[in-house]
């Protein structure tokens, strides 16, 4: 496990000490679980897979995929959980901020953008 919560780490492009801060350890707590040292608790597995959307069989015995696969629905919620985290004025608040007071015609623009994009 010790290196697979490391390719997590990495994958997500975060330090030991962000990486901990998300799931509840200190940093240094993290180092420990990549060298070894030390396993983490049912607690701290399942908090790595709730935040990160972690498929708790990959981690635990490297089966499967890295993350679950998610609904839109589901992936829609997760990200929205996400920014109601942010900080009070960050750019994602304002933004989804924004979206909420769209019109149909405001919708229809914006989609219009996301193709040109080509995001859909």
């Amino acid at each position: 496990m010790k290196d697979r919560i490391r390719q997590l780490r990495k994958f997500l492009k975060m330090n030991q000490s962000d990486f901990g801060e998300k799931v509840g350890v200190k940093g240094n707590t993290i180092g420990n679980y990549e060298l070894g040292l030390r396993s983490p608790s049912d607690a701290v597995i399942f908090s790595i897979c709730r935040e990160f959307n972690v498929n708790e069989d990959w981690l635990r015995n490297g089966i499967g995929e890295m993350f679950l696969d998610l609904s839109k629905e589901e992936y829609i919620a997760e990200f929205i959980g996400r920014v109601l985290k942010d900080k009070e004025d960050s750019f994602k608040k304002r933004y989804i901020a924004m979206l909420s007071k769209l019109d149909e015609d405001g919708w229809e623009a914006l989609k219009k953008v996301a193709i040109a994009m080509g995001q859909i």
